[in-house]
C-alpha cells in the first residue's frame, strides 16, 4: 500500500539509503522537505541576528522567529506565546528548570518524585538538585509485566513533603502514556509542582498543557520531524517569571551596570545569546506540517503498525515483547529481546539488511534495572513507514538465531 507523505521524505530517496527499513523513529524522526526548505529560505531570505537590530532585515528575521514560537504555542496548547522557551533540546529545557526553579524552591527535607521510567534527561537533573539541596529522590515504579504505572502508585509516592514531581508522558523504552493529567492533580493537591517530559508524546498525539495543567513541560523538535538542536520549554508565566536566569549574556538583559543587571521579560530572560532562529523556524514547519497530516491520523497509523509488529513478533519463536500487551499502548515503539541473541548482535545483524533499529539500554538505566533487562532492541515506527516495511522485518527477525548458529 502507497504511503502518501513517505515522497516529501528525500532522505529515502538517496541512493545509499534505497530500500532502508527506518525504525528508529523514537531516537529521531526523519525531515520533509518542507522542513528542510523553510531552513533554507530563512538562511536564503531573512537570515540576521534577530531582536536587536534596527534594520529591516534583522526585523523581518525577529518576526520569524516570533511567529515559530507562536506557532508552537498553539501546538501544545500555552496560554501565551511567553510560556515558550526556545532551548537546544528536551534535555536543556529540563536542566533549566532544575537549576532556576528546583535549586531556588527545594530544600532539605523535602522530596522529588521520579518515575522509574524517565529518560537520563529527567532523572539526572533532579539528582543534582537532591545532591546540592538534601532533598530525597523518591521513585514512582511501573508494573514490570505491563510497564504501567497506576494512579495507585502514584497516589502512594506524593505526599506532604512532595515539593516537585518529574514524569514522562510517554515512555521512550515502553511506549506507555501516564497519566500526566491525574499526576499533576495529585502534585498540586500538596503544593507540588509537576515537570513533564513530552519528548516522546508531541510526535504521536495531540497535547494540550493547561489541559494536562502541567507546570512545566519539554520538547525536542528533532522527534516532531524539525531539527536537531532546536527544542523547547513551556513553563506557567507566574513560575517563570519568579525564576532566576539560566543562562546570562546577550538578549536576556534590558540594561547592565558595573554593579549588575535588569534583566528582559518572558521569554527573552531565558534566551540568552545569539538564538537559533533558523531552528524555530523549522521546529514550526515541522508542526505545519504534522498538522496537516493529522496528529489522530498519525496516532492511528503508528498503532497499527504496532499491532502488526507486535502480533508477528509474538508469533516467532524466541522472541520476547517487553511492555503492556495492547498495542494501542505502545505509542509505534515495540522494545524486545531475543533469547540468545545481545541486543547489540541484533541491531547489527538487522543492519545489514538495511533496518535501522536502536539496542542498548535507551538512556533508561534505572528502568532497566528494575525490569532486570540491561539492554534491550527497539523498533519504533512513524507515520512514513509502511506496513511492507512491517513485513519485511518479521521476516528478517525470524532468521536472526539462524544466523547466529543456533539452527532454529
Amino acid at each position: 500500500m502507497e504511503n502518501i507523505y513517505r515522497k516529501d521524505f528525500p532522505i529515502f530517496d538517496d541512493e545509499k539509503n534505497k530500500g532502508l527499513v527506518y525504525f528508529d523513529n523514537a531516537a529521531t524522526s526523519q525531515r520533509p522537505r518542507q522542513v528542510i526548505e523553510a531552513i533554507e529560505n530563512f538562511y536564503k531570505k531573512n537570515n540576521a541576528n534577530p531582536l536587536r537590530g534596527l534594520y529591516d532585515l534583522s526585523a523581518r528575521a525577529t518576526a520569524e522567529y516570533e511567529a515559530a514560537r507562536h506557532t508552537i504555542a498553539e501546538f501544545v496548547g500555552a496560554k501565551e506565546d511567553a510560556e515558550i522557551i526556545f532551548t537546544r533540546n528536551a534535555s536543556e529545557s529540563l536542566n533549566l528548570v532544575a537549576y532556576t526553579y528546583g535549586l531556588e524552591n527545594i530544600k532539605a527535607g523535602d522530596e522529588i518524585a521520579v518515575s522509574i521510567m524517565e529518560h537520563h534527561s529527567n532523572i539526572l537533573p533532579w539528582q543534582m538538585v537532591a545532591q546540592k539541596t538534601g532533598a530525597k529522590l523518591v521513585w514512582m515504579e511501573c508494573d514490570k509485566k505491563t510497564g504501567e504505572l497506576t494512579l495507585d502508585e502514584i497516589k502512594s509516592k506524593i505526599t506532604e513533603r512532595t515539593k516537585l514531581v518529574a514524569l514522562t508522558y510517554t515512555s521512550n523504552v515502553l511506549g506507555i502514556t501516564n497519566p500526566v493529567k491525574e499526576a499533576a492533580a495529585l502534585a498540586h493537591k500538596v503544593g507540588a509542582v509537576i515537570v513533564v517530559d513530552g519528548a516522546q508524546a508531541v510526535p504521536h498525539k495531540k497535547v494540550n498543557v493547561q489541559d494536562i495543567d502541567a507546570d512545566f513541560f519539554s520538547f525536542s523538535g528533532h522527534k516532531f520531524l524539525g531539527p536537531t538542536g532546536a527544542g523547547g520549554l513551556y513553563g506557567k508565566r507566574e513560575l517563570l517569571d519568579a525564576m532566576p536566569p539560566f543562562l546570562r549574556g546577550g538578549e536576556m538583559i534590558e540594561y547592565v551596570t558595573r554593579d549588575g543587571a535588569t534583566f528582559a521579560e518572558l521569554p527573552a530572560k531565558f534566551e540568552a545569546g545569539t538564538v537559533n532562529a533558523a531552528g524555530a523556524v523549522g521546529m514550526a514547519a515541522a508542526v505545519k506540517y504534522l498538522e496537516q497530516v493529522g496528529l489522530d491520523e498519525i496516532e492511528k497509523h503508528d498503532n497499527k503498525l504496532a499491532a502488526l509488529l507486535i502480533e508477528g513478533m509474538k508469533s516467532i519463536p524466541h522472541v520476547n515483547v517487553i511492555g503492556h500487551p495492547d498495542p494501542a499502548r505502545h505509542s509505534g515503539i515495540v522494545t524486545f529481546t531475543i533469547d540468545g541473541a545481545h541486543p547489540h548482535d541484533i541491531a547489527s545483524i538487522l543492519d545489514t539488511e538495511k533496518i535501522a533499529i536502536r539496542a542498548g539500554h535507551h538512556c533508561a538505566q534505572p528502568l532497566g534495572a528494575w525490569l532486570e533487562l540491561p539492554a534491550t532492541a527497539r523498533a519504533s515506527v512513524y507515520f512514513y513507514n509502511t506496513e511492507e516495511e512491517v513485513a519485511f522485518f518479521l521476516d528478517k527477525i525470524k532468521n536472526v538465531r539462524k544466523w547466529m548458529g543456533y539452527g532454529d
